[in-house]
């Protein structure tokens, strides 16, 4: 049977007809303790749904589709790094990465966590050779901008993250700057901005092929070059987070 044919789906698509036409306000003028009853607390994040036309009975019928869908088996089978991504026949590790119990998580019979811990190891070390001023760009100068090429999550992530962390690295002297979209002038407006003896150019791409990212790489490469003359220094101002290590080598990354 389908989701949407499941007596919860339809039971909570009659629930959603019910509630078209109730209102934020009185839903909390009807419930002094809204607020306490729809919002949840771990580890300092607070996840506050109280601002939803959502009542008991809604989260209600949610949870009865979720135990319906099986999600929490689902959940597990992904924590055991079991095969659920079927599209791909692969398993969904970015669990491995957060995973800072260092539990193992098994993957064709491997545990995979000490190899997910020395990357990290490694990212952590490159970004502080950055951001200490150890790392310098092919003048000798220390890096003051960053620049990240990528479109999707590759381009989502970093701008959320980086938003999410501006507190906490007001003293880097790093200027952070995200390159999305393929239209020209977007890429040329970010370079006007920049240095090339001091700007560090992230590609962010798993396959190293995408197609707007590699057009906007290929840009920035050419931008760079007409300054440093000299392809060696590309190692210098490029890196990638990529699983194509050939191809980010072939475009003039160094692997590391």
């Amino acid at each position: 049977m389908k989701l949407t044919e499941s007596p919860a789906w339809l039971a909570l698509e009659k629930h959603r007809k019910s509630m078209a036409d109730v209102h934020m306000r009185s839903l909390f003028e009807q419930d002094a303790q809204r607020f306490e009853k729809f919002t949840l607390s771990a580890s300092d994040i607070l996840l506050d749904y109280s601002k939803n036309r959502v009542t008991r009975e809604t989260m209600n019928l949610l949870f009865a589709l979720a135990r319906g869908a099986d999600v929490e088996e689902w959940r597990e089978r992904m924590f055991r790094g079991e095969r659920i991504n079927f599209t791909e026949g692969r398993a969904v590790l970015h669990v491995a990465l957060r995973n800072r119990s260092n539990r193992p998580v098994v993957v064709d019979g491997k545990d995979v966590m000490p190899e997910v811990n020395g990357v990290l190891e490694r990212i952590g070390a490159f970004v502080a050779r950055v951001r200490s001023g150890e790392w310098k760009g092919y003048t000798g100068k220390k890096i003051t901008d960053v620049v990240n090429i990528g479109i999707g999550g590759s381009d989502l992530g970093p701008v959320m993250v980086t938003e999410a962390l501006k507190p906490y690295g007001r003293d880097s002297g790093l200027t952070m700057h995200f390159m999305s979209n393929i239209d020209g002038s977007h890429v040329q407006e970010i370079l006007n901005r920049v240095d090339p003896e001091t700007t560090l150019f992230i590609v962010s791409s798993k396959s190293f092929s995408t197609q707007e990212t590699l057009t906007n790489a290929l840009s920035c490469r050419k931008w760079f070059l007409a300054s440093a003359r000299e392809e060696a220094a590309i190692a210098r101002h490029f890196v990638s987070v990529s699983a194509n290590v050939k191809a980010a080598e072939e475009f003039g990354i160094r692997a590391e």
